[in-house]
């Protein structure tokens, strides 16, 4: 077998969605002839944890734990509240941040480019360079968001004859919450230079969206691909809900806020005394104050279920049960390009989806291919508002379902497959 060195900084019991790409990849990999080696931080922040994903680790798996300083528990000794939403990636609009959280985020923005986990950088060169003597390894693929795990690979690849792998689970400086970081001038320059000069050393390029291949397409020349993320787990035999339930699973924040379908859904409530009989709405994750404000300015919140964060494992089972799947994203043009990981688990789930977000959303289109629901601009009220009438309708006729088409592609051993080939150097 090849091996293969994976370095990560999100490893179980870290929760969330950037824990779920790797961890998959790694489970088929053997299946095809290569052999992870996997490099993780020792004594990493997660803001959050699921220690349900443990579980999922292949047996077998070589695990190698490198120390790392991070300066959110020095940040944490001012306000531990204010630095774990920063460090999830939740920031306030700016009329909402308080003089403590605009300071720690300028600090996060200018003193730590590209993130705050720079200092994991060096120490990772120096003891991966004997790694991969002692295991003889010549392929190594990083993976970030955080990107100064990109750093690594490059400075192991300006060092060494290895092939380097750089996997984009999201883009870098065009990426919306860049500009909330309140970034300096030089600080912007500093990150295009060090995204260039990744681009431009590493090998090749992983992304997951074609939005992001051809944002990167601008800036390098070398060969990109793009592989999605996906969904594992079997469809289990689950009773779906009796009332017309829309659930959203995942961190909603106040930016995300749906303004345009709480509306939708307030007025269907005043106008219709049998859907607010049977509506619910479900939502699974963090729920920014923002969104909170809207549900209750339309009158909406004696219908809101909140189950805050949850197990991977359970959150399955809420998808299965929900009448109608939400999938939401800021309307803004950084935001036509991404794609949540949780689109793939709902396809697979079969139950549809409403998604509403940015005109040329490249999610929402997929939607559209694979005939798994129905897609609206955030800016369009009516047509979301009829949407809803449509789907509550078919639920009152027994016939809300989803007959989607060619999302088997999605399984994470069929992108493994996928992933193996962009692997297979020695071989070939």
């Amino acid at each position: 077998m090849q091996k293969v060195l994976i370095i990560t900084y999100y490893w179980p019991p870290a929760g969330g969605p950037g824990v779920q790409r790797w961890l998959k990849f790694i489970k088929y990999l053997r299946g095809f002839h290569i052999d992870p080696i996997v490099f993780i931080p020792e004594n990493p922040h997660y803001p959050f944890q699921d220690e349900s994903l443990l579980k999922d680790i292949p047996q077998g798996i070589k695990v190698i734990k490198q120390p790392i300083f991070e300066p959110y528990g020095l940040a944490s000794l001012f306000s531990s509240k204010k630095t774990k939403r920063i460090s999830s990636g939740i920031i306030h609009d700016f009329k909402r941040q308080s003089p403590l959280e605009r300071l720690l985020l300028w600090i996060r923005g200018n003193l730590f480019v590209p993130d705050a986990r720079k200092y994991w950088v060096r120490p990772s060169i120096r003891r991966i360079r004997h790694l991969l003597d002692e295991e003889e390894i010549s392929t190594v693929i990083t993976t970030g968001p955080p990107h100064s795990v990109h750093l690594i690979g490059k400075g192991l690849k300006e060092n060494l004859n290895i092939r380097w792998i750089a996997d984009f689970r999201d883009p870098w400086t065009s990426i919306g919450y860049h500009k909330k970081l309140k970034l300096t001038k030089a600080a912007q320059r500093k990150h295009k230079r060090l995204e260039s000069s990744v681009l431009n050393t590493a090998d090749a390029l992983i992304v997951t969206s074609e939005t992001t291949k051809r944002e990167f397409q601008e800036i390098t020349a070398k060969p990109i691909s793009v592989i999605t993320n996906g969904y594992d787990h079997t469809i289990e035999d689950a009773k779906v809900d009796s009332y017309f339930s829309l659930s959203h699973i995942g961190s909603l924040l106040t930016e995300r806020n749906p303004k345009s379908l709480w509306k939708a859904l307030s007025a269907l409530v005043r106008e219709n005394s049998k859907f607010a009989s049977l509506l619910k709405i479900r939502l699974i994750g963090v729920v920014g104050d923002g969104v909170m404000a809207s549900l209750k300015e339309h009158a909406l919140t004696d219908y809101v279920e909140l189950l805050g964060y949850m197990p991977h494992d359970r959150v399955l089972h809420y998808q299965l049960r929900s009448q109608v799947l939400l999938l939401l994203e800021i309307d803004s043009l950084e935001t036509r390009g991404i794609i949540p990981g949780k689109l793939f688990e709902y396809f697979n789930a079969k139950r549809p989806i409403l998604a509403i977000g940015p005109d040329g959303w490249e999610a929402g289109e997929l939607v559209k291919k694979h005939q798994a629901g129905e897609y609206a601009y955030q800016k369009d009220g009516g047509a979301i508002k009829q949407i809803l009438l449509n789907l509550f309708a078919q639920y009152e006729s027994g016939n809300l379902k989803c007959d989607s088409k060619g999302t088997g592609q999605y399984h994470r051993k069929e992108l493994t497959r996928q992933m193996a080939k962009l692997m297979e150097w020695e071989s070939s």
